[in-house]
């Protein structure tokens, strides 16, 4: 975690939790989270079994220059990576494990930025299914931003954590291979894992994605 919003955030989260997997919605008090307030968003399942934004912090709706309360998370997603973003949502509302997501934001004029994004299962009525609550943050601000809309993005690399669990390693092939399923990459980038470093950690490369080994912290 690079960013101080997606700390603050996690930090929050996990205190709130205390013995459970995942804290209740009603245990969150926006006021904990003063300073990461502007970037934190809770997902919502809808009708169509997708999710989509029931509060989007104002950071946020500034970044794609519009209110995303109500608008569809996937959609976000270019539409080679929303079967990884499915499988890694699947991850945080049925195996309680937090997503922590790094991706290439783009706008129409094709101007890129990067961004640093958290998940994590939130309950409500008991289950942890329909809610997510989660960060977003931009690792850096240029001047575009807020006046070019981000109209695409694309996950550029990711970690799973279980906090209270050694890691299930053997979902992040499957999620990697979901990423990296495009046709403009050659067939022996997507099937061979690269030893690679990031952010000081150790990691494999699949194509244009880095997948950091999870663990506890």
């Amino acid at each position: 975690m690079q960013m101080p919003s997606t700390n603050t955030l996690y930090t929050y989260w996990n205190t709130i939790r205390g013995a459970r997997s995942a804290p209740d919605r009603k245990d969150i008090d926006p006021t904990r989270i003063r300073e990461a307030l502007a970037n934190t968003f809770i997902l919502e399942l809808n009708d169509e079994d997708k999710f989509s934004f029931r509060l989007a912090g104002s950071h946020l709706c500034t970044s794609y220059c519009r209110e995303l309360k109500g608008r569809s998370f996937s959609a976000l997603w270019h539409d080679r990576d929303q079967d990884a973003m499915e499988t890694l949502i699947r991850a945080v509302t049925e195996d309680h494990a937090v997503a922590l997501v790094t991706f290439q934001g783009s706008t129409a004029l094709h101007t890129k930025t990067s961004f640093e994004m958290i998940l994590m299962p939130l309950r409500h009525n008991g289950s942890s299914h329909t809610r997510i609550l989660g960060g977003m943050t931009a690792t850096e601000e240029p001047y575009w931003l807020g006046v070019q809309p981000i109209t695409e993005q694309r996950i550029t690399g990711l970690r799973l954590i279980w906090p209270d669990e050694m890691p299930r390693e053997e979902s992040m092939p499957d999620v990697a291979a979901s990423v990296v399923n495009d046709v403009s990459f050659a067939p022996a980038a997507s099937s061979m894992a690269m030893p690679t470093t990031l952010y000081g950690r150790s990691a494999r490369r699949y194509a244009h994605l880095a997948v950091i080994d999870g663990g506890r912290n």
